[in-house]
């Protein structure tokens, strides 16, 4: 069932012209029980993390499913903190999704900015790539070249991360 916010989401992909594809499924909570649902849908399938630093800050990450990420590496290369999971309340406060349903598409109720988008580079080795479209009953596809139009169109800046050479140096 498409939620307000998503509706408003769409809305948006068609104000920047950014081409999507919805698919509707049956509940999807981590990457691994999802592998079925999305061998039928090409391009690059996504796992999204919502992270806190020590010091309050909020970053999410998406990245390409298979990505290996290295927690304990990354506010490294970040320039934060420690990194560890964010909790619900905040995770649905600043970013509009429940635990299962996150997603590069939540930035969207993020209108203060105050969670940091990191993007992982091999996003950008896939023509599409899919995401959930704030819930996680379905799968939203957009074009990557789409990915910035996105993000800026959010005010979020992303900071891009190889994290298959960071997990290369580990």
């Amino acid at each position: 069932m498409t939620s307000h916010a998503e509706t408003n989401l769409f809305a948006l992909f068609n104000t920047l012209g950014v081409i999507h594809e919805t698919r509707e499924h049956e509940a999807i909570f981590t990457v691994e029980e999802g592998k079925d649902i999305k061998a039928t849908m090409p391009g690059g399938h996504t796992k999204n993390l919502f992270l806190k630093d020590k010091s309050g800050q909020f970053v999410l990450i998406s990245a390409i499913a298979t990505t290996p990420i290295r927690l304990n590496q990354l506010h490294k290369v970040l320039g934060t903190k420690r990194l560890s999971f964010g909790k619900e309340e905040p995770l649905f406060d600043l970013l509009g999704v429940r635990p299962g349903s996150v997603t590069l598409f939540s930035v969207f109720n993020d209108t203060e900015q105050q969670v940091r988008l990191v993007l992982d580079k091999a996003l950008f080795d896939y023509e599409r790539v899919w995401f959930h479209p704030l819930r996680n009953t379905a799968s939203t596809a957009i074009y990557t070249s789409d990915i910035m139009t996105f993000a800026k169109a959010t005010e979020h800046e992303p900071t891009l991360i190889d994290f298959a050479d960071l997990a290369e140096n580990d």
